[in-house]
């Protein structure tokens, strides 16, 4: 390491041949699998993750692919430091004019400031590099911005070489420091400028590791140093860059100086780094060096990078899936407690039950159930015939569609509630539901498509019985109950899975089906019985199915919302190893 001089960044390393077809495709595969592994959904740590991402497409687009497609461009040499460190007034000096906007006010460099010499222009005048800044010529001005990159030709720069000014790394400006960081990485060389009084500071630091370990080639400048502390200084400096790997860096320390009355500083300041910087253009060895050190590094530091991002990806895949898996089996197990609810008899109690013994006469026939099913269906049966005519139903009718109604709904809203509950607690699901608050409970129309699904079913009962019934609508027995009442004793089969069980240990709920089977026995006989049960189960449960499923679709639309990729992992592994093949 120099005292105050400098040596040309040394040692090659292996050529990158940036004709070859297959490393270009293989980085523009891999670019776009970087591009389309978004991170929407907020889980923890993934700010680091979505700044990687956003660092690593940049380089891509900045620096590795322009680099791969002309490695005779002129070498970029990215003049960077911390607030206050003289980097403008640097690069005026060693350029000598005022080419970039220097002062005493904070943050000083907005725009990032390129200078050329003439014959490279067409070099930068397109987006070859940094294809998302807007190019503009012309002398420093308050108007500038960090979208712009300010373009200035002079013929103090050597050609085969190019500075570029930019943001403070530590800028108070988010917008100036993510600049600043992308133009670093769009660097074949960092020149670091810091001071004798924070060279030592902990953010240049961290973007020095950066640099070792990405392989990219580093200079650096130690501004202001007074002269009784410059060994002090240089020494301590030069152990701190040994310890993360720059220990072949070459360092340039400058004398704290007065400016000229144009801001400059003294020309012996910085003759040596302007030596350096021409020796380097006017070396087409050196040169070459350090593009494909660091271009090298570049394509080192992809892997670990993209796999980096494909296990944030892989995570927010199996974020979006598990809140996914919330939905659809809270929705299934509302599915599953219907069934059950169809098959245990609890809808032939309260109100059904009390409709049913009136509709065959008195509540007496089922508290005599001990003296037999066959006994009581003959009563029963006998009693109808008696009548003449078609038993009213309606009454009966209804209670049946309120207590399935009543199971379907309480079911679905039981759903909403456990997906709200859970989805607050689980990684992407708080935001979406601080989002869509809506989602704590079912639909607006959920209620009504409850009726008109029972309706619907209802009608769909009646008729299977007119279907079954054929020739049978004259017979007597059919006669005595009518369709009516023969759907609504199907519907009362339906929901119990006690229906063909014998004996006075059976309850009054399931008595109740009991004697309804045993007269649909007697109208259909028994297989036709259990056909017809079997159907109107399945009838119902397809259409809570259905209703279900258009619960759960508004839960799906909410997650559509998260705009993800999930082959995105699988294809960023692909990536990186056709990446690997290629190399």
């Amino acid at each position: 390491m120099a005292s105050r001089g400098g040596a040309s960044p040394a040692g090659a390393v292996a050529g990158v041949d940036p004709d070859t077809a297959a490393l270009e495709a293989a980085v523009r595969e891999l670019r776009g699998a970087v591009h389309d592994s978004a991170l929407p959904v907020r889980l923890d740590g993934v700010q680091d993750s979505r700044r990687d991402r956003v660092e690593l497409l940049n380089q891509l687009d900045d620096y590795i692919l322009p680099r791969l497609t002309s490695l005779d461009a002129p070498l970029l040499c990215v003049v960077g430091g911390s607030t206050g460190a003289g980097k403008s007034t640097l690069v005026n000096s060693v350029v000598g004019d005022v080419v970039s906007r220097a002062g005493v006010l904070r943050p000083t460099t907005r725009a990032s400031v390129l200078i050329h010499h003439p014959g490279d222009a067409s070099w930068f005048s397109t987006d070859r590099v940094l294809p998302g800044l807007a190019r503009l010529s012309g002398g420093p001005s308050t108007e500038e911005d960090p979208g712009q990159l300010r373009l200035v030709a002079s013929p103090h720069i050597p050609q085969g070489l190019a500075l570029l000014d930019a943001p403070d790394i530590d800028s108070v400006v988010e917008a100036n420091r993510d600049l600043a960081r992308q133009l670093l990485s769009a660097a074949d060389l960092w020149l670091f400028v810091t001071t004798a009084v924070r060279y030592a500071d902990a953010v240049p630091w961290q973007l020095l590791r950066q640099a070792t370990d990405r392989g990219t080639s580093v200079a650096m400048v130690l501004n202001r140093v007074p002269v009784d502390a410059m060994e002090e200084v240089r020494a301590d400096l030069a152990q701190m860059l040994i310890q993360q790997g720059l220990g072949q860096s070459p360092v340039f320390a400058v004398l704290e100086s007065r400016l000229d009355p144009e801001g400059l500083l003294p020309r012996s300041e910085v003759t040596r780094i302007r030596s350096w910087i021409t020796s380097l253009a006017a070396d087409a060895h050196a040169r070459a060096t350090v593009i494909r050190r660091t271009l090298n590094g570049a394509l080192d530091s992809l892997s670990g990078r993209a796999s980096a991002l494909a296990e944030a990806s892989d995570a927010q895949v199996s974020a979006v899936s598990t809140l996914r898996s919330i939905s659809a089996d809270a929705y299934q197990r509302a599915r599953d407690e219907v069934e059950e609810g169809m098959n245990d008899g609890s809808l032939l109690r309260g109100e059904v039950l009390a409709r049913w013994q009136e509709f065959v006469g008195t509540g007496e026939w089922f508290r005599q159930l001990d003296a037999g099913v066959g006994k009581v269906r003959d009563r029963v049966t006998a009693a109808f015939r008696g009548r003449g005519r078609a038993v009213p139903t309606g009454e009966l009718g209804d209670a049946l569609h309120t207590g399935v109604a009543a199971l379907v709904a309480s079911h679905g809203e039981s759903a909403a509630l456990s997906v709200a509950r859970q989805w607050r607690t689980h990684p992407g699901g708080t935001d979406l539901m601080a989002a869509h608050p809506e989602m704590a409970r079912v639909s607006g129309e959920f209620d009504a498509r409850v009726q008109q699904l029972v309706r619907a079913w209802q009608g769909e009962v009646l008729e299977l019985v007119r279907g079954e019934a054929g020739g049978r609508r004259t017979t007597a027995r059919f006669l005595a109950f009518g369709v009516n009442g023969i759907a609504v004793m199907l519907m009362l089969v339906t929901f119990t899975a006690t229906a063909g069980l014998t004996g006075a240990e059976i309850g009054i709920a399931g008595g109740s089906a009991v004697v309804a089977q045993r007269l649909l026995e007697a109208i259909f006989g028994d297989q036709a019985v259990r056909t017809l049960a079997s159907k109107a189960r399945q009838l119902l449960l397809q259409r809570v199915d259905q209703l279900y499923a258009a619960e759960q679709a508004r839960h799906e639309q909410v997650l559509s919302t998260v705009v993800l990729d999930p082959s995105a992992p699988a294809r960023l592994q692909s990536a990186i190893g056709a990446l690997k093949a290629a190399r």
